[in-house]
């Protein structure tokens, strides 16, 4: 018996990811490369970025949301 994974459309994957208590108070959200990927593709997922005003980065396959549009300081 296979198992078959049901996946959100990505219209409500992308509302549930901003609709997180830390994305709504201006924090961070993470999620994996290969999951946005998957379930939004990466174009959509920047162009929802930039649409908001947002700054992502990314890092060995993670992708870290900044839900503000602060200036990104990267510390060495």
């Amino acid at each position: 018996m296979t198992m078959q994974i049901r996946r959100l459309p990505p219209e409500l994957w992308m509302q549930q990811l901003f609709d997180a208590k830390s994305a709504r108070q201006g924090g961070v959200v993470r999620r994996k490369l290969a999951d946005v990927e998957c379930n939004v593709g990466l174009d959509a997922f920047l162009a929802e970025i930039r649409r908001r005003g947002y700054h992502a980065v990314e890092n060995s396959g993670q992708v870290v949301v900044f839900c503000n549009n602060a200036p990104i300081n990267l510390l060495h």
